[in-house]
């Protein structure tokens, strides 16, 4: 499905990242890139396919504990899906210049991307985070380097 109308219905059904237990999965690629599995959008996870998106509904696993470490951070974030989307932005758009140095460090070495990826396979990490995940605030406050050690720690890169 990917109709962007659908994206427009789930803007204005959202609710405060606190309201939201779990995140139900769709497909609809008009937001997800090619090369990226899932999106988390506004309290749902967007995936390429219906199998994908029946996956994330029935199974907790890396990929469903990474996107909903998201949702934590989102309750981090003043408890609001806009303020979560653009800090995201501003740490990408900072992560930019990086890109140069290394492929897709804008969103590598985005300190939620960081925090996100350095838990994901603690399948009760966002369950220990209920009031939100704030790791993310000491990535935000490492200048490239610190962040690209702390990436090559997680991927052995």
């Amino acid at each position: 499905m990917n109709n962007p109308l659908v994206i427009i219905r789930l803007l204005l059904k959202a609710t405060k990242p606190s309201r939201v237990s779990d995140m139900p999965a769709i497909s609809n690629t008009f937001l997800l890139r090619r090369g990226y599995a899932a999106l988390t959008f506004f309290g749902v996870i967007l995936t390429h396919t219906s199998q994908e998106a029946n996956h994330f509904n029935s199974h907790y696993d890396e990929l469903k504990n990474h996107e909903m470490i998201h949702l934590r951070q989102a309750c981090d974030t003043g408890d609001s899906w806009l303020r979560f989307y653009v800090l995201y932005g501003y740490y990408w758009l900072r992560g930019l210049f990086w890109n140069r140095r290394m492929k897709n460090a804008a969103y590598w070495l985005n300190p939620f991307e960081l925090e996100a990826y350095r838990h994901d396979n603690d399948l009760s990490y966002s369950d220990r985070c209920s009031n939100g995940a704030k790791e993310w605030r000491k990535y935000a406050k490492m200048n490239f380097e610190e962040r690209k050690k702390v990436y090559e720690e997680r991927f052995g890169a």
